[in-house]
């Protein structure tokens, strides 16, 4: 099952393969969001000259070049002056802090234009014209961007004469920059996909690293005389190239046994990762097992048909995955068959890992009989997912064994365990089953998190849900020293050209060892530049001193508002939503097409429009500031009301359209506390969305009324109610 794709979150722009010649690097950098850039004010001729636009002849010769890409001009709706009519804002203004002016962008220089060629050149694929933009770019505060896509073309062949020279000069001149860091990156990674050991191990550490640069590493270790343990793998391990090489490496040595590989093949099967379960079934199984396993992975039901007689080893794990694909698709013939013919042909280990696959997917449906199939479960090894999912399906029972809860929250790994998910729901179960002083003690180690089970440990334990002190503002000073940080001052130029995939990384390396104070400025200065995001992110990596106005940030508060109260819908609750959706990012765009704050896809914005008699819509104007608020607003209050009231509905509605949650709480055998049903919400997607915009929403009531707040309360209960189909899209 796939959440329905209208309000999916955006989703971070995962890293390429190190040397792909077919992606830029801006594609390669890594991003909470991702937006559209500038439309480009010059042309590239194939002799590397730069051409206007608009000049005569200045499309003729002209290299080939991707489509002009384009965004909205972004307009600041907080210097954009608001109707007569708006209310006027209730949320605390931020501490007053000098401004020094925003950081200017010459873009229109030709150096500027220098730097928007190379990126040109480099999306392109012309990495021959790469050097000669080099010199050109000298004296924009981006020049270094060309300069490192140069670099990385000398980092594919870093052996050639003089090339391992230039590399080094460039990691020396920019010492300490988020490029030079990235480029070492690329380095030790090219250098192990080469064999060249030596010069990987030899590169040192790199400031930013990722599970791909943590198995190259660990490779070059293992090659270079530092054995690398089965502990090591599994800590770096992640599907990326790095990782399958460092694995053939291991398996190859005999450092990985088939009990080992095993755990990582059953957890592929489960998720769907068809590719990577492949790859690891390659490592375990011989010929004759191998072929077995790609018919079974091929058609489960038509392969278990042919298998008889009682089976054990590998080709009992082949039945017990068969069993679990079979499950994904048609869980009553997939139960049929566990507890019919393969109940006494399977060994018990087996047989128990299916019936936790049958309650999986039983959860997954939100089947009553779940909870049965785990107990069938024993003890037996689940992956971390579905452990979390064992622990659900008792909670979403009418009468909640808390003794089974804790049980199997025990059960889980020393990480898993210390979520604060999890303590919450054991320390429940502590104060159900009469340990109150340890339920207290459990409470208060996360009480202090924001967070959703932050704030739900601190009622438990007596407390309001309330802002806390504002720090001392942001002096002068400090706002002048982010200003004049060189990394930020190139992440702010690159927000503004548009170039969010390069900002982002930029930005956030910049970030990297700071203080409290440092960061409290460099989300001001976020603030200042109208980069809500970063104010937002920035901001949450505080560990003392707490500045909600910043975490909280309110732009354009009594536009929205009012925009909200018109539709009788709480604004506090907006702005949760906007938060989770969009972080405030105006042209915010995700993979599947939403747009704008709110995000709204097209065929639900011209819906909407149509619903509420909006003359003048145009696709066009989905990003709109006034125009999508006023749609997202008015389609939340219409998911509120037709999901009888509830937020916590209400939200997942928004997120994965509304007749999923009138399903899910079809299914319930009995009244059930909001934070059980959030919890229990089958996508994985959509709960944690719920979750966030509801404890997103808690703070920013506190905020704009200046009282306490119950998120308890605001989540309230959730009864069971006939499936009906909505009339919604």
């Amino acid at each position: 099952m796939t959440v329905r794709p209208r309000y999916q979150n955006l989703k971070a722009v995962a890293a390429a393969a190190l040397g792909s010649l077919l992606l830029s690097a801006g594609a390669q950098a890594q991003s909470e969001t991702s937006a559209g850039a500038t439309t480009e004010q010059f042309v590239l001729r194939s002799d590397g000259t730069l051409v206007p636009v608009n000049a005569p002849g200045g499309t003729s010769n002209a290299a080939p070049k991707a489509a002009p890409r384009t965004v909205t001009p972004t307009v600041n709706p907080e210097t954009t002056p608001a109707s007569p009519s708006a209310a006027t804002s209730r949320a605390p203004s931020a501490h007053t802090v000098p401004s020094s002016g925003t950081i200017a962008d010459p873009e229109s220089t030709s150096a500027a234009q220098a730097v928007a060629a190379a990126r040109q050149a480099l999306n392109n694929k012309q990495f021959a014209q790469l050097a000669s933009f080099v010199p050109k770019a000298r004296g924009d505060i981006l020049a270094i961007y060309p300069e490192y896509w140069y670099m990385r073309t000398k980092v594919w062949s870093y052996n050639a004469v003089g090339a391992r020279e230039e590399i080094e000069g460039f990691l020396e001149r920019h010492k300490g920059s988020y490029l030079a860091d990235r480029l070492r990156t690329d380095w030790i990674l090219t250098a192990v996909r080469q064999g060249d050991f030596g010069t990987a191990k030899d590169l040192g550490a790199v400031r930013q690293g990722s599970n791909n640069l943590s198995c190259a590493q660990l490779e070059a270790a293992h090659m270079t005389g530092r054995r690398a343990t089965v502990l090591d793998a599994t800590k770096v391990f992640a599907p990326a190239p790095a990782c399958w090489k460092l694995f053939d490496q291991l398996v190859a040595d005999r450092v990985l046994s088939n009990e080992d590989l095993l755990p990582y093949l059953l957890d592929a099967v489960e998720d769907n990762k068809t590719t990577d379960a492949r790859k690891f079934a390659a490592y375990i199984f011989d010929s004759a097992d191998l072929s077995a396993y790609d018919a079974m992975m091929a058609a489960p039901a038509k392969w278990l048909a042919t298998q008889t007689g009682s089976v054990s080893g590998l080709r009992a794990e082949i039945v017990a995955m068969g069993l679990a694909r079979l499950a994904r698709t048609d869980l009553n013939a997939a139960v049929a068959a566990t507890q019919g013919t393969w109940s006494s042909r399977l060994p018990k280990k087996n047989l128990q890992w299916t019936y936790g696959q049958l309650g999986l997917w039983g959860m997954m449906h939100l089947d009553p009989r779940a909870l049965d199939w785990y107990k069938e479960s024993g003890g037996v090894r689940l992956s971390v997912h579905n452990e979390a999912w064992r622990v659900r399906a008792a909670l979403r029972q009418p009468k909640i064994d808390w003794a089974w809860v804790i049980r199997h929250i025990d059960q889980m790994s020393a990480a898993q365990k210390a979520d604060s998910t999890w303590v919450y729901w054991k320390a429940r179960g502590l104060a159900a089953t009469g340990k109150k002083d340890d339920a207290q003690k459990a409470y208060a180690s996360i009480a202090t998190e924001y967070s959703f089970y932050g704030q739900l440990a601190a009622e438990e334990l007596g407390k309001s849900i309330a802002v806390p002190d504002r720090p001392a503002p942001v002096t002068a000073q400090e706002l002048a020293q982010a200003r004049a940080n060189p990394g930020l001052r190139r992440a702010v130029t690159l927000f503004k050209r548009g170039w969010r995939t390069d900002a982002v990384p930029e930005w956030n390396f910049s970030l990297i060892g700071m203080t409290d104070r440092e960061l409290l400025a460099a989300a001001e200065l976020a603030r200042q530049e109208h980069i809500y995001d970063r104010v937002v992110v920035t901001s949450g990596r505080t560990k003392k001193e707490v500045d909600f106005t910043q975490r909280f940030v309110a732009p354009f508060e009594s536009r929205v508002s009012e925009q909200a109260r018109a539709v009788d819908v709480d604004p506090a609750w907006v702005y949760g939503l906007i938060r989770q959706e969009s972080l405030f990012i105006m042209d915010a765009r995700s993979h599947v097409g939403a747009s704008g704050l709110m995000q709204l896809m097209p065929a639900t914005a011209r819906w909407m429009a149509n619903k509420i008699g909006m003359k003048d819509f145009t696709p066009g104007k989905v990003n709109d500031f006034d125009t999508n608020t006023k749609l997202g607003t008015s389609y939340l209050s219409m998911v509120q009301s037709d999901l009888g009231g509830s937020q916590v509905l209400a939200s997942a509605g928004y997120n994965a359209g509304p007749g999923r949650p009138m399903l899910w709480r079809s299914r319930l055998s009995a009244p059930v506390e909001g934070a059980i049903f959030a919890e229990t919400i089958p996508f994985n997607e959509t709960r944690d969305y719920v979750k966030k915009v509801m404890s997103n929403a808690t703070y920013y009531a506190a905020l704009f009324t200046g009282q306490p707040q119950s998120l308890k309360q605001r989540l309230g209960q959730i009864d069971p109610q006939p499936y009906a189909r909505s009339p919604l899209p």
